[in-house]
């Protein structure tokens, strides 16, 4: 009772309530912008929490992280123009509703999931932290790779229509993810003699090109009153509450996928999205149909996904003080640097701050849905401006964006380079999403793979004499065995009927 009231004394504190309030509407405007990642919005804020104490220091971190993640969305359904690149899995889903009329029911779902999936998160971060971060940390490089290659799978589900351009579009953002520095050797491999290209694509930079300057094209190419700007008119939140009943299954299940993913120290908001959204696209009933409740169920599993990915990262880092990505890493090193020593002793000699922590948790995706909701109509209202002025608005912030995370003007010219492939796959019906999983998972999958072999010597065997990475190896097989079976039989139907067997 003691610690219970030590930690709901300092969760109702004014000057901690207050840095939550200004945090989150700087996490919300942040992610809005293409190209500012919640990573970077967690960065910047680093010069200023160092002065502060340290409980507000976190929760600045995770109430500006947590908001930036859903802004994301925002763009990304307006202009098809993902924020940060967890959104990048449902922007087209998401831009379809908007052009259909569905553009606050779209956003409403996904501020409403990333609501519910962050707070799902939360209570597994407070009941069950460490029992979850053991199995975490069992995971060795040969569990990382079936896991890797079992997230390509989704390019598979993603692809559409045409399975043999997805993975014309998989290929080709594998073959981008080789460019750089090779991972275990450290040899420069295919950058031409640039040093622009020693570290490779930058994922922002070819983000920004493949959907924002590509749609910015597309824009130009059109007449002005070929295509109305989306309004978000209609009630947000009551048609939000709906489907949230509706979709309670796909929307926990995105939930746990985002919780168990962000657990995984290094796998991320991009990959937790990924994985949550192919699963509800052929693993749900409501996700494989093509109407209004499909986009909805895939748009509030994936949303889901991207929160609980946050909190999930969190059980790594505050049972074990291992970052399990960016965000926490650098939350971690504030909390070194305000006195918190992250692990196992933080439960049994300060058990009030990790509580006031994952009490913060709570706070920021509470107050994620009325702050959404202005968020959406706010820049709701400044996309009706006339296309003339928004778009050159647009591009700038695409060019800042690029800039400021590569900080080079090399970046600025694959955005442009990045922009014209795009709008030419596009054009030619390529998706664009399978390109991008691609170059995610392109270095985890080839890093991981080197290290396996060089550990058994060349021996594969070794990718199936663990327990978990064989479960995970099976799986994937059959995932892909499935996928092109699903792909190959209603040809060889097709043959068949055309050509029926005669004696």
């Amino acid at each position: 009772m003691v610690m219970l009231s030590d930690v709901m004394s300092q969760l109702t504190d004014g000057y901690l309530l207050l840095v939550i309030f200004c945090s989150a509407v700087y996490g919300l405007v942040i992610g809005a912008i293409p190209g500012l990642t919640a990573l970077m919005a967690s960065a910047l804020l680093v010069p200023f929490v160092i002065f502060m104490q340290p409980l507000p220091a976190v929760a600045a971190i995770i109430t500006a992280s947590a908001m930036a993640i859903f802004a994301g969305d925002i763009p990304g359904a307006l202009l098809r123009m993902p924020g940060t690149p967890a959104s990048a899995a449902y922007a087209n889903e998401a831009n379809d509703m908007v052009r259909r009329g569905k553009g606050a029911a779209a956003l409403g779902a996904g501020l409403i999931a990333s609501s519910l999936g962050g707070l799902v998160s939360a209570v597994i971060l407070s009941l069950a932290a460490p029992s979850l971060a053991k199995i975490a940390l069992v995971f060795s490089s040969v569990e990382y790779f079936w896991l890797g290659v079992l997230g390509l799978s989704c390019a598979t589900f993603v692809a559409g229509g045409s399975l043999f351009k997805g993975l014309a579009s998989l290929f080709l953002g594998l073959s981008l993810a080789t460019v750089g520095m090779d991972p275990i050797s450290g040899i420069p491999r295919f950058s031409l003699g640039s040093p622009n290209l020693l570290g490779g694509f930058g994922l922002i930079p070819v983000l920004i090109g493949l959907f924002a300057i590509s749609e910015l094209l597309r824009n130009a190419a059109n007449p002005p009153h070929a295509d109305a700007l989306p309004k978000t008119t209609g009630s947000i939140l009551i048609p939000s509450l709906s489907n949230l009943w509706r979709h309670r299954l796909g929307t926990l299940r995105g939930s746990a996928i985002g919780t168990m993913t962000g657990a995984l120290p290094g796998a991320g908001s991009d990959i937790a999205a990924w994985i949550s959204y192919a699963i509800a696209r052929r693993g749900s009933r409501a996700g494989r149909r093509d109407d209004d409740h499909g986009a909805t169920e895939r748009i509030m599993s994936a949303s889901s996904a991207n929160n609980a990915s946050l909190g999930g990262a969190y059980i790594p880092a505050t049972v074990f003080g291992i970052p399990g990505d960016a965000i926490t890493a650098i939350v971690i090193s504030v909390m070194f640097i305000k006195g918190i020593n992250p692990g196992p002793t933080l439960f049994l000699n300060k058990p009030e701050v990790i509580y006031t922590i994952f009490g913060i948790f709570f706070i920021a995706n509470l107050l994620l849905i009325p702050l959404g909701i202005l968020c959406i109509r706010g820049f709701g209202y400044i996309l009706r401006l006339p296309r003339a002025y928004v778009s050159p608005v647009v591009l700038l912030f695409c060019i800042l964006g690029a800039f400021s995370v590569e900080n080079t003007l090399f970046a600025v010219g694959l955005i442009a380079v990045f922009g014209l492939l795009g709008y030419v796959m596009e054009s030619n019906d390529i998706p664009l999403a399978p390109a991008i999983l691609g170059l995610i998972l392109g270095p985890m999958i080839e890093e991981t793979f080197m290290t396996t072999i060089l550990k058994s010597q060349g021996d594969l065997g070794i990718f199936f004499d663990r327990q978990i990475g064989a479960v995970l190896g099976v799986v994937t097989i059959l995932a892909w065995v499935l996928a092109l079976g699903a792909q190959a039989w209603p040809a060889l139907a097709r043959r068949n009927h055309r050509n029926p067997y005669s004696k």
